[in-house]
């Protein structure tokens, strides 16, 4: 049986936006989609994806009987039974969100509920703090359309667990569904629609308005932590001979406390979530007067990382140095540069006097900020680099090919160990591995640890356990 609203409204074109309004669609559902940007909504409405992600260009055209695209939210209001709201809510310096947008598409929305007679539901997908909605959001709507939440129209908190290159297959096939609701009517209703949107069956968990919006950035907090800790695992490993970063995290994924999803060191998460989400973490709980000592030590350690990327190699580079940087977008499948790790080791290695080429090939146009150049062409990009840093684990397979073109005794920094331990490679070029020690790694250090000493109280312990000293 199919759920009560058949039709549905999108009002935000962006990444998250525009692939939500075409999945739901691809669902056999009547979908108009809403953004301020004639350009976002004119090709939306002639059957093209508004914003760069891996198969949206196909989802868009091959559903486009059942999608259409409106400068106008009332419009879009007008003609739907479900309207998600999917605006961008931007960090503010303090580390909270900006409610400024979302507001105004609350304002909008509400003026339209206002000409309805029928109940419409109203779902938040833009990530907010615990309370937006309930104090700031649920007045807006009600002022607008002069009606009450829970009794002529619906509200709930929906927010999106989705990543970059795979969002409208992450929203189709979730984890779970998290549901704040406002009232149990608005919370039943959502739960219903899910059930026909998601393809996977993935279970639903409805909760209060403010547990849902803590839930969203504690999941992304949660998340950016255990990235941290594999990356202080790789930092470890390249201290102690023979270190293996992926040999320690693979055992430690098996254990199901754990878990393998974000545990391999490499280089540290950016994009525009997980950076944001942390920070919001740990201001909200300033806010309410809480110690959030994880959080803060995650984003050190997290904005560490690009700088011991730079010191690994600096015995490599030198003032006017050619260095080829492959990857440059904050991860793969997506043309975002923002938080890039990768551009902040692009903006470092030039600020050290290096020339630095990259190439990306979602990334159009370099970051004015950046320092580098953009190349044409992966080959392009290595011809003739002294340092190559392959920043991309996508992209390993293209540069083992073409590493050919690199200066003689050329380095690669290999940052995900993508190229594997023994690559088949010209013998005049030298890999480093990001989370691999050598024999040499350390200095001695892991020997000095236990160079005991007969006064040493180390010593004095292992004589009584009946062993001996080194």
């Amino acid at each position: 049986m199919r759920a009560v609203a058949t039709r549905y409204s999108v009002i935000g074109l962006g990444k998250l936006g525009s692939c939500m309004a075409a999945a739901i669609a691809a669902r056999g559902f009547e979908v108009v989609g809403a953004d301020l940007d004639p350009r976002a909504v004119g090709l939306l409405d002639s059957g093209h994806a508004p914003v760069v992600e891996p198969g949206l260009e196909e989802l868009v055209a091959g559903n486009r009987q059942r999608l259409r695209a409106t400068l106008s939210t009332r419009e879009a209001v007008l003609a739907s039974d479900v309207t998600f709201v999917v605006v961008p809510t931007p960090s503010e310096p303090h580390g909270g969100y900006s409610l400024e947008q979302v507001a105004r598409a609350f304002g909008e929305t509400g003026r339209a509920l206002a000409e309805k007679d029928a109940y419409h539901l109203v779902a938040l997908t833009s990530t907010v703090l615990p309370g937006a909605t309930r104090h700031v959001l649920v007045p807006v709507l009600e002022r607008a359309s002069g009606k009450r939440c829970g009794e002529d129209f619906g509200l709930c908190y929906s927010p999106e667990f989705v990543a970059l290159g795979s969002v409208a297959a992450d929203f189709l096939n979730p984890d779970f569904v998290l549901i704040g609701e406002h009232d149990e009517r608005a919370g039943q209703r959502l739960e219903a629609c899910y059930a026909e949107l998601v393809e996977n069956g993935a279970p639903c968990r409805r909760m209060g308005l403010e547990n849902a919006e803590l839930a969203k950035i504690a999941l992304n907090a949660f998340v950016t932590t255990k990235i941290a800790f594999a990356n202080t695992l790789a930092a470890l490993c390249e201290r102690i001979p023979g270190g293996d970063v992926d040999a320690v995290t693979t055992a430690l994924g098996l254990d199901r406390r754990i878990g393998s999803a974000y545990l391999r060191g490499g280089l540290g998460f950016g994009g525009p979530c997980f950076p944001r989400d942390n920070a919001a973490f740990g201001f909200l709980a300033s806010a309410l007067g809480v110690e959030a000592p994880i959080a803060r030590a995650t984003h050190r350690s997290n904005a560490a990382i690009p700088a011991r990327v730079v010191e690994r190699l600096r015995p490599f580079v030198r003032p006017g140095a050619r260095v080829a940087l492959l990857g440059l977008a904050y991860k793969p499948g997506t043309n975002v540069v923002e938080e890039s790790q990768a551009l902040d080791i692009a903006r470092a290695l030039a600020a050290e006097g290096a020339h630095v080429r990259c190439f990306d090939p979602l990334v159009r146009a370099a970051p004015a900020t950046s320092g580098c150049e953009l190349a044409p062409s992966l080959e392009e990009c290595l011809a003739d680099a002294e340092v190559v840093v392959l920043a991309s684990a996508e992209l390993a397979t293209a540069a083992q090919q073409a590493l050919g073109r690199c200066a003689q005794g050329a380095v690669v920094l290999d940052c995900w160990r993508a190229l594997g331990p023994e690559p088949e490679l010209p013998p005049s070029i030298r890999v480093v591995a990001l989370g691999r020690g050598g024999e040499d790694a350390g200095d001695g250090a892991l020997a000095d640890l236990w160079e005991l000493d007969e006064g040493d109280e180390r010593a004095a312990a292992v004589a009584a356990a009946g062993g001996r000293t080194l």
